[in-house]
């Protein structure tokens, strides 16, 4: 009888493991998938430049060379993206929930504008 519920303990405890391992592989992928997504979305948030209510937000912003800036308008009203020394420049006006995005190679400093608006100002500062 010993013997038989100590197999019975053994396999119970095989049984644990072997269901923990399980969920542990089907959730495992899961959860990373998420937490790259949220790295992502988080990285992407840190970059990006809003236009709204005839205005750039944040004015200034300063990156490291190599990444990709992208300016979203939210103003009900169409608006763009120039550069001053003509770098880059979003190609039409961005109407409501438009996006434009430039990938900053060298380091310096970028001033900008929108064309429609000239006194709606902006900087870009690449180290």
């Amino acid at each position: 009888m010993r013997t038989l519920i100590s197999h019975f303990r053994s396999a119970a405890a095989r049984f644990a493991i072997d269901r923990a391992v399980i969920v542990a592989m089907l959730v495992g992928p899961i959860v990373g998938a998420m937490l790259a997504a949220a790295s992502v979305a988080a990285q992407d948030a840190t970059n990006v430049i809003t236009i709204d209510n005839f205005t750039f937000t944040p004015p200034e912003l300063t990156v490291a060379a190599g990444t990709t800036v992208k300016w979203v308008n939210h103003d009900d009203i169409p608006h763009s993206v120039v550069n001053k020394d003509k770098v880059f420049r979003s190609k039409a006006a961005l109407d409501t929930d438009d996006s434009f995005s430039y990938t900053f190679a060298s380091a310096g400093s970028f001033d900008y504008f929108c064309a429609l608006h000239p006194h709606m100002v902006g900087k870009v500062i690449v180290k």
